[in-house]
């Protein structure tokens, strides 16, 4: 197998090589960059095993039609970039670097013999609403233009496909718009070429969704949906059914509620068979409205009960995935509390019975306020540190006052800063993204810290200035996770 670069690049911290799947981290490709493949999805090659990985290219300080990348990998962690599969034409009507290309899906033809792009095709006010299709003789690309065009004669808003294993057709899964005429989902098999929309095989009527995807079971298939919130994440729900044409269950919640999908938005999901247990993949991304080439991914193993009918995502802040047997190995840590930790000025230890041991360190602020974790054990290598901390923005530190999403007309603040320093070496501050979560409710967040060999390390954490002021969020506790074997 191919080792990972999956590093995540805060202030003055060098790329790193790794194997694990970190979700939340800045992934970096086999050459050091930033690994930038949005709302796209993974096709598996059938002669060489390979994955292939398509998603939106976000160019920094652009938010539509910078093409689309695509990269391959053995393992589903070390990536290989290849480029752009889908690169914008000037002046094009439908993929000029004003255009909007999003959510691409890629799948093999055998009728043509060519692999096939699709994506949710628009301008940039949103008023074309087509599905664009692009084709190539190699799945790598470049793919070639062929037509954007409306589904049935129907609107069509983001994109997702399915290719049912145990037949081979394909299904288009597409919102038809923000309309008040519109707002459904649609199920929709394509003709046996996969050149165009065949049958609408269900609908979901006004449920006001997107980012659909369907996971397929033996028995079941799940169709996950995301709200209509924008960049700004939300509970995904989920469907199930028998068959594809239905019934279809009541939706329901795929992650604790209020974690707003652990920060993420549904984009694909992809299918593991491997030598000794099928694994099934949520691939979701986590959004920075305000940097989208920033924005992060949240692939995440899903635990499905098929006599309970449920799904659920099941959070690992480090786990390996072996594609070849398919088992998921999530990575133990040694876990640091708040509890136990030094404060300093005006940062200060607080009740929280939602917390372990019933402690929160808040008023994290600024260089002088801060909290240290003392005695922390390093190998002397790079190792991953999960941060757990709730950020309640919620509550109105946010772009205006009361400007928070739980509000009327709220607005979103994607995350506070804080800094990190390890050993009291101020000059390597390592930046820590801290996104929203909800009152009572703690996610965490990863960084890659270089750390002493032994016990005698220390991690302070403060705050940093994200334009709205100096806090960083409460912290619950850190796990420093062992270097990864072989780095």
């Amino acid at each position: 197998m191919l080792t990972l670069q999956l590093a995540l690049l805060s202030s003055l911290c060098t790329t790193a090589l790794a194997r694990w799947i970190v979700p939340g981290a800045r992934w970096t490709d086999t050459d050091g960059q930033i690994a930038n493949a949005h709302a796209g999805c993974v096709t598996i090659e059938e002669d060489t095993g390979l994955f292939w990985w398509f998603g939106e290219y976000k160019a920094e300080g652009q938010v539509e039609g910078g093409g689309i990348s695509v990269y391959s990998s053995e393992d589903l962690v070390t990536w290989q970039h290849h480029g752009l599969a889908l690169e914008p034409i000037e002046n094009h009507e439908y993929i000029s670097p004003e255009a909007v290309i999003q959510r691409p899906k890629v799948v093999y033809s055998e009728a043509t013999g060519k692999y096939h792009m699709w994506w949710h095709a628009d301008d940039s006010k949103y008023s074309l609403l087509l599905q664009g299709l692009a084709t190539s003789d190699t799945i790598g690309g470049p793919y070639e233009f062929v037509s954007a065009t409306a589904p049935l004669g129907n609107w069509s808003q983001d994109f997702g496909m399915l290719t049912d294993y145990k037949d081979g057709k394909t299904y288009a899964l597409y919102s038809n718009g923000d309309r008040v005429d519109a707002r459904d989902i649609y199920l929709t098999a394509f003709n046996d070429d996969i050149t165009e929309l065949d049958v609408v095989t269900h609908r979901w009527d006004k449920f006001d969704l997107e980012a659909p995807t369907i996971i397929q079971t033996k028995q079941s298939y799940f169709a996950l949906m995301s709200h209509k919130t924008g960049y700004r994440p939300n509970n995904v729900v989920a469907f199930r059914a028998d068959s594809l044409s239905g019934p279809w269950s009541q939706p329901f919640m795929v992650a604790p509620p209020n974690t707003r999908t652990f920060n993420s938005q549904s984009g694909f999901s992809l299918r593991i068979e491997g030598t000794e247990t099928t694994t099934y993949l949520y691939m979701g991304d986590q959004w920075d409205q305000r940097s989208l080439w920033e924005s992060r991914y949240i692939w995440l193993p899903m635990r499905i009960n098929e006599e309970k009918k449920t799904l659920e995502l099941e959070w690992h802040d480090v786990y390996d995935l072996n594609v070849t047997t398919g088992i998921v190995s999530p990575i133990e840590g040694t876990a640091y509390y708040g509890k136990d930790a030094t404060v300093s000025g005006d940062a200060f230890k607080q009740e929280a019975n939602f917390a372990d041991y019933g402690t929160i360190v808040t008023g994290i602020e600024g260089n002088d306020n801060t909290v240290t974790f003392a005695g922390v054990k390093g190998a002397g290598r790079p190792q991953w540190v999960s941060f757990y901390y709730q950020n309640t923005d919620d509550m109105g530190f946010g772009d205006q006052p009361g400007g928070t999403p739980d509000r009327i007309n709220g607005t979103w603040v994607l995350r506070r800063i804080s800094s990190v320093v390890v050993n009291g070496n101020e000059e390597e501050v390592h930046t820590l993204y801290e996104r929203d979560t909800h009152k009572g409710v703690i996610l965490s967040t990863p960084l890659l810290l270089s750390l002493n060999e032994g016990d005698a390390n220390t991690i302070t954490v403060g705050g940093l200035s994200n334009g709205n002021g100096t806090k960083g969020a409460d912290l619950e506790k850190i796990i420093v996770y062992p270097p990864e074997p072989g780095v």
